[in-house]
């Protein structure tokens, strides 16, 4: 069963507290979670960003416009009940509560109205920024703030990877040997940046551009192919690297490209002894902007949350 959205978990969150007792808000979790049928891989899902399970994110939403609409209140942390105005709201005998219906409610407007003017005054900041290249399915109306944070992240991310990918495929080969150098590095191999630099492109041997250290110290070291192409790499190039490896009596390598590999290609390198990592240059864009190689930071913003240790003592 898809997992709710935060709108369709109103009613039965309220419905919920409609016995007019006390209820903790991780019971109220697992209860719309049975209700709901959903499974444990439906409850795994996380939010974009992976700070949290989607579920219980959109279940606390749920619970925050209620409160704003003051149809719930809260005494103390993690507890919930019913207010004059929910029960009111329940012997009408609704058959969904959504925003439109909390907007009859004059304290939900004013959050509205707050919220709006955060968002205006956070478009006005970006408005010189490219329109986003990647679209998203998402309803807005049934995301909640952290999915639509994490969707319009997500937006830029693919851009810039798309952007930065292109301009590695238009590098020259010396240049993508510096790259991977740098990538490299930055993940923590190589010990020194001076070490990886005078390994690699030094082995001239059939099908490996280079050496590399496993650590710091050198306990191990990582053989390299690093092709810059546009068509798709196949078995017989992954098989030629492997005999290399086999060469050196080496069983670890890694093979980047910037175009893809085969299906025959991955399935060789998964049934060989030697540990061979394919990285295609999807996953090299995301391990450069992962590493902020060939990207710097442009700005940062920093969720944050009520410390409810801060308050531990409040409600005893």
């Amino acid at each position: 069963m898809p997992i709710p959205d935060y709108q369709t978990l109103m009613l039965p969150f309220l419905q919920i507290a409609g016995d007019g007792q006390e209820h903790r808000f991780r019971d109220a979790v697992e209860s719309l979670a049975q209700e709901f049928a959903l499974s444990d891989e439906d409850r795994n899902v996380m939010l974009p960003s992976g700070t949290a399970p989607l579920f219980d994110n959109r279940v606390g939403w749920a619970r925050t416009y209620l409160k704003q609409a003051a149809l719930i209140e809260s005494r103390k942390r993690g507890v919930f009940h019913i207010s004059e105005r929910g029960r009111a709201l329940l012997a009408k005998n609704p058959q969904r509560i959504d925003n439109s219906t909390l907007e009859q409610y004059q304290e939900f407007l004013d959050f509205k109205l707050r919220r709006s003017e955060t968002r205006d005054t956070s478009r006005a900041e970006t408005q010189n920024e490219q329109a986003p290249l990647v679209k998203t399915t998402e309803n807005p109306t049934d995301s909640t703030p952290e999915e639509l944070f994490s969707q319009a992240y997500q937006r830029l991310r693919s851009n810039l990877e798309f952007e930065l990918l292109e301009q590695v495929k238009g590098s020259t080969p010396a240049f993508f040997e510096r790259l991977v150098i740098d990538l490299l590095v930055s993940m923590g191999y190589g010990g020194s940046r001076r070490d990886a630099g005078r390994a690699i492109g030094k082995s001239g041997d059939g099908g490996i551009d280079g050496i590399i250290k496993e650590d710091k110290l050198g306990l191990d070291v990582i053989y390299i192919q690093a092709k810059r192409w546009e068509g798709t790499v196949g078995r017989p190039e992954i098989q030629k690297f492997a005999g290399a490896l086999q060469g050196q009596r080496a069983n670890k390598g890694v093979f980047i490209t910037t175009s893809n590999f085969s299906r025959e290609a991955e399935e060789y390198a998964n049934i060989i002894t030697s540990k061979i990592i394919l990285i295609n240059g999807e996953q090299l864009a995301t391990l450069m902007v992962d590493h902020n190689v060939g990207v710097s930071p442009m700005s940062a913003f920093e969720i944050k949350r009520i410390d409810s240790d801060y308050f531990e003592g409040e409600n005893i």
